[in-house]
């Protein structure tokens, strides 16, 4: 069972948990990071380095998220490889406490 990255991570993309990640399983969009389910080993080194809660094991993802595992899955196809940390989103500060941040989302593939 895979981890997942949820809306909390949107406009803030902290990447503490890319440094910690054993097996290199995160992808960068513009706006936020996912997960490959097919390479997340399940070891949960990054869900307590997520400063935004942003992160949860599969089957721990609140059900307003469950779209999540979809977009994960997609998203980790089509976005680049990132395995090294950089700076958070430029707006982060500004969006780490807002809720309902689906709105603000704008990389679904074409």
């Amino acid at each position: 069972m895979a981890y997942i990255v949820a809306e909390p991570c949107l406009k803030c993309k902290f990447t503490d948990c890319v440094d910690v990640c054993p097996v290199d399983c995160f992808y960068e969009g513009k706006d936020t990071l996912v997960i490959n389910p097919d390479e997340c080993i399940d070891c949960g080194a990054c869900e307590p380095e997520c400063p935004v809660n942003a992160i949860f094991e599969e089957d721990e993802l609140p059900a307003k998220w469950e779209h999540y595992t979809e977009y994960n899955e997609r998203m980790s196809n089509i976005w680049p490889h990132i395995a090294v940390p950089k700076d958070p989103h430029p707006e982060a500060e500004q969006y780490r406490n807002v809720e309902d941040k689906i709105a603000l989302r704008n990389e679904d593939p074409p």
